[in-house]
């Protein structure tokens, strides 16, 4: 394990004990049961995002945009987590995935990092708005809203943030960075809105639709079954 890998653990490990205390604080005399309701929800609905965040079978590039754009299936669970038991329960599932990755990172930290916050900007305002209007109307209002804020943060996350950190991190100058993205797609002409436009913006559309297809088609066969575990 690498030394920003272990620096990348703590700041998670802290980050999600952070999480822990603002449940615990926001749910003030409940019972020790509910929290720890919480935590196995998270624990198990973790372990299978960390299945598809891990195993190499689930993950996979997609050959018209750079290879460290790979799609993967992990916010499925995430996503499900976050409409039975709320956004703070899809936060804590991506926490835990992304803490259980860390060891063995590829990326030093930097593919992590990204997924955990463009996964987050995707997956609590849909969850958040379905919180409140527990209709199928709601979770696709909560979806499309989550589709579109999450592109927005990836495209000028990736611009500003993560691109210059992937270079820092490995010494690669935005010239090798931009070999890495032509050879997927010559019509890139910089790594700052060419990148952007023409790579960060429809692989994630693209990567979304799939997850929404998925997630709704996943939770509407076992939403009843988990609405009985609730109220059991």
């Amino acid at each position: 394990m690498s030394f920003y890998g272990i620096i990348g653990l703590v700041l998670f490990v802290i980050c999600f004990l952070l999480s822990l205390k603002v449940y615990y604080d926001h749910k003030g005399k409940k019972t020790y049961t509910n929290f720890t309701k919480f935590i196995v929800r998270v624990a198990i609905f973790g372990a299978i995002s960390t299945v598809l965040y891990v195993v190499p079978f689930f993950k996979f590039p997609i050959p018209i945009f750079p290879s460290f754009l790979e799609f993967h299936f992990d916010e499925i669970p995430a996503f499900i987590a976050g409409f039975a038991y709320g956004p703070l329960s899809a936060v804590g599932v991506i926490v835990v995935k992304t803490i259980i990755k860390l060891p063995f990172t590829t990326t030093l930290t930097v593919g992590e990092i990204s997924d955990l916050l463009f996964s987050t900007a995707f997956i609590v305002p849909a969850t958040l708005i379905y919180k409140h209007h527990r209709k199928f109307s709601g979770a696709l209002i909560g979806l499309l809203v989550g589709t579109i804020f999450q592109m927005i943060i990836a495209v000028v996350g990736n611009i500003y943030i993560m691109i210059p950190f992937y270079g820092a991190v490995f010494g690669l100058s935005e010239e090798s960075i931009l070999y890495l993205c032509r050879l997927a797609n010559p019509n890139i002409t910089n790594v700052g809105w060419s990148y952007g436009l023409m790579a960060v913006l429809p692989f994630n559309a693209i990567k979304d639709g799939i997850v929404i297809v998925v997630t709704i088609l996943v939770y509407k066969s076992m939403h009843k079954f988990i609405d009985r575990l609730q109220s059991n």
